[in-house]
């Protein structure tokens, strides 16, 4: 890995305290840096650099996945500069320059530089064309981009943030991070059956009776009101999140093949997933908003009553949809997603459904649908849902063989996506294409949410959200799993 300067916008904000800094830190402690690099965090207070380690520090202490190891930390917060900065202000720019070089030099390092926004949107274009016309970006080295979500609010939104982009950095600089796409088991959706042969057979298109996918979340709003108001589970999980993990499991790659030919075919499938057209989506779209409940016995406000949430607020907390990927490897299996705020459990996962031939040829009791489950998080296992006869009657129950490893010690997603940027490694992030037909699938139903033409449905905190969600699957005699 080449040395290198990691330049990291918003600093002092939650992400860097909660993902970055431990990342990093991880990286480091499995010699996966750089072993001379120079890091600087940018925000708007000023710091001096050792108020600025120590800040490092502390973020580490509360979030690292590991221990903390003493003997090498020092030498890791060393690492760290900071520069106070003003986006909008064109001196800062040529501090952050001046900065970047004498460090450079200090250190003997090529003009290598990643620069990382974890800022607001507003300020993405602000940043990249003042990084340019400053010549922050124009190195003689090579220079990497990393852009937090959401990258663009709608389709045209998302458009015009690219064109101005691509004006500094081209695609191939740029990396539009998704850490749903960092999970390891994610990851290995691409490899699941090259490296089991026996998943090959089982996972034969024509016995799948559906595939249901799930990001469920306790949490409600919590203090992103100012952004979630305005964003909703449309854009906040479902435009990025839930049509990537669509275009992972859809992945149909009998053999290893290199990142770009992963990326063309994720572009592919996207291009194949059937548009819902406004006068069609109340058929095949659920919205919904919760309200009062209870979370883990615990009582819980309404969205509408909690802090920065407009009390006439029509945003959705809750989406499902029922979605069909056109191609031949897909064609008339439905695809199941939903995702919402305050709901019963904190799980993201993939079940595939399998036919249940033999509930239709014999009327035995307690048949159901075999099940292979992908539990991506909170916890990460693969498990088969299979029928065993009750030796004592004619009933059959279903049992689970869980298969799982020992999550303690995995990299967490962050970790993971910068260790592949560093490297240069693009497969785990969102080309533009994906992005756009993603937007462009999305589109369409924005505008019917516009136009009221989709009820928004309440549901209670700590429930399954509204029983409308469940109706769509029972249209098609099939039920969350």
């Amino acid at each position: 890995m080449q040395d290198m300067t990691f330049v990291l916008f918003g600093a002092t904000g939650d992400l860097a305290q909660r993902k970055l800094f431990p990342a990093l830190y991880n990286l480091y402690l499995d010699g996966k840096i750089p072993d001379t690099i120079s890091i600087v965090g940018l925000g708007r207070n000023y710091f001096s650099n050792e108020v600025f380690q120590s800040k490092v520090e502390k973020a580490l202490r509360a979030y690292s996945r590991r221990d903390i190891q003493t003997s090498g930390l020092q030498r890791f917060l060393t690492k760290f500069r900071y520069c106070a900065f003003d986006a909008t202000d064109k001196e800062s720019y040529q501090r952050l320059n001046e900065l970047i070089e004498n460090r450079e030099k200090e250190l003997d390092i090529p003009e290598n530089r990643f620069f990382y926004l974890s800022v607001a949107p507003s300020l993405v274009d602000v940043i990249t064309s003042n990084l340019h016309t400053s010549g922050v970006s124009q190195t003689k080295g090579w220079k990497r981009l990393i852009v937090e979500k959401p990258f663009g609010s709608d389709l045209a939104s998302a458009q015009q943030l690219n064109k101005k982009l691509s004006k500094t950095f081209s695609e191939e600089e740029i990396y539009r991070i998704d850490h749903y796409l960092g999970k390891p088991m994610v990851q290995n959706l691409e490899t699941l059956v090259l490296a089991n042969p026996a998943l090959e057979s089982l996972l034969n298109h024509n016995q799948i009776a559906n595939i249901q996918i799930t990001a469920s979340e306790t949490v409600g709003v919590e203090t992103r009101a100012d952004y979630y108001d305005k964003a909703g589970a449309i854009r906040d999980m479902v435009q990025n999140h839930l049509l990537q993990l669509v275009m992972m499991t859809a992945l149909d790659l009998p053999k290893k093949i290199t990142a770009e030919e992963i990326r063309v075919n994720k572009m592919e499938i996207m291009k194949s997933i059937r548009p819902i057209l406004k006068e069609n989506v109340y058929q095949n779209v659920v919205r919904g908003q919760y309200e009062s409940g209870e979370i883990f016995d615990n009582p819980v406000v309404g969205y509408k009553k909690e802090q920065g949430v407009d009390s006439s607020s029509k945003n959705d907390t809750y989406f499902a949809a029922r979605l069909y990927i056109d191609n031949p490897s897909w064609s008339g299996i439905p695809f199941y997603i939903r995702t919402g705020k305050r709901m019963n459990q904190k799980s993201t996962r993939i079940v595939i459904e399998f036919k249940n031939k033999v509930k239709e040829s014999f009327p035995i009791e307690g048949i159901t649908p075999n099940l292979l489950i992908l539990e991506i998080s909170p916890d990460e296992s693969i498990s088969l849902r299979v029928n065993m006869k009750d030796p004592s009657s004619n009933r059959f129950d279903p049992v689970y063989i869980n298969f799982s490893t020992n999550s303690e010690g995995l990299p967490e997603a962050y970790e993971l996506l910068l260790f592949d940027a560093m490297l240069g490694n693009a497969t785990f992030f969102a080309n533009w294409k994906e992005v756009e037909l993603s937007w462009k699938w999305i589109q369409p139903l924005l505008e019917a949410y516009q136009e009221d033409m989709l009820p928004l449905y309440p549901y209670p905190a700590g429930s399954s959200g509204p029983e409308e969600a469940s109706q769509l699957l029972l249209s098609d005699q099939f039920k969350w799993w």
